[in-house]
């Protein structure tokens, strides 16, 4: 097995090994993951954070050994909290870096950081809504994790990923996490909600806010109210997505 590291500030992670394939995910600046096979000009890898497979492009990555991926892996985990953040590289040039970006891989990569960052070492669901809102306004992208452009399930991973708590990728695997509460009065913020299709299929997933407004990304990153039928757009007057279930986590 070989490893890497993302050592730019976004690279996208695509559903098959083209420039034209969909991209399904992003890894930040410090990400590693392993490589599972190798096509040409494409890598096939598995992020360590998340479990996600895709392919990159042979050019947007570090080769590492594997006593790299695991002391990288080990080490306790912190990652950029500014929105734009940069790093000093060998060669003495900034490299702009997204918040939440993993800040673990810096020695390895002999590179230098001096901006603000958190290093949790318990979750904190305290944080959560203060942390959201630092993405309001972030444009929907498929597949995007940062605020230049994120899904609905990428905005709550990054969230919960600064705040100390690994969140599978995908909303219906998110759904798979956590405490199911059998009433939204008993939500709390910071729980997630999640939103299901007319054939039951869980496509959308927010955060609970205070007072029974919830913030997601649809269309943006914005705040609407959240009722026991979902989620009623105050512009549109309609409900834009149907509740199947809220989750705590803790």
């Amino acid at each position: 097995m070989q490893y890497g590291v993302c050592s730019l500030s976004i690279v996208p992670v695509r559903s098959e090994a083209n420039d034209r394939a969909e991209m399904v995910t992003q890894l930040l600046y410090g990400d590693v993951f392993e490589i599972i096979s190798i096509q040409k000009n494409w890598v096939h890898i598995r992020i360590a954070f998340d479990f996600y497979e895709g392919w990159i492009d042979v050019k947007q990555f570090i080769t590492i050994e594997e006593s790299q991926f695991n002391a990288i892996k080990e080490l306790p985990f912190y990652c950029s909290i500014d929105f734009i953040e940069f790093v000093n590289t060998q060669n003495n040039q900034l490299l702009p870096i997204s918040i939440g970006s993993c800040l673990s891989a810096l020695q390895l990569l002999k590179h230098q950081f001096d901006g603000a960052f958190v290093k949790p070492t318990s979750f904190l669901k305290e944080k959560i809504s203060e942390i959201a809102s630092l993405y309001l306004n972030a444009p929907y992208q498929w597949g995007g994790k940062t605020p230049f452009g994120i899904d609905c399930s990428g905005f709550t991973q990054m969230v919960y990923r600064i705040c100390g708590f690994s969140l599978l990728r995908d909303a219906s695997q998110q759904a798979k996490q956590g405490t199911a509460l059998s009433f939204i009065e008993e939500s709390e913020p910071g729980d997630l909600a999640f939103f299901d299709n007319a054939d039951g299929n869980i496509i959308h997933v927010g955060i609970v806010l205070g007072d029974n407004y919830i913030i997601h990304a649809h269309g943006q990153v914005r705040i609407d109210r959240l009722d026991h039928t979902g989620i009623f757009n105050a512009e549109t007057k309609n409900y834009s997505h149907n509740l199947r279930v809220i989750k705590s986590f803790s």
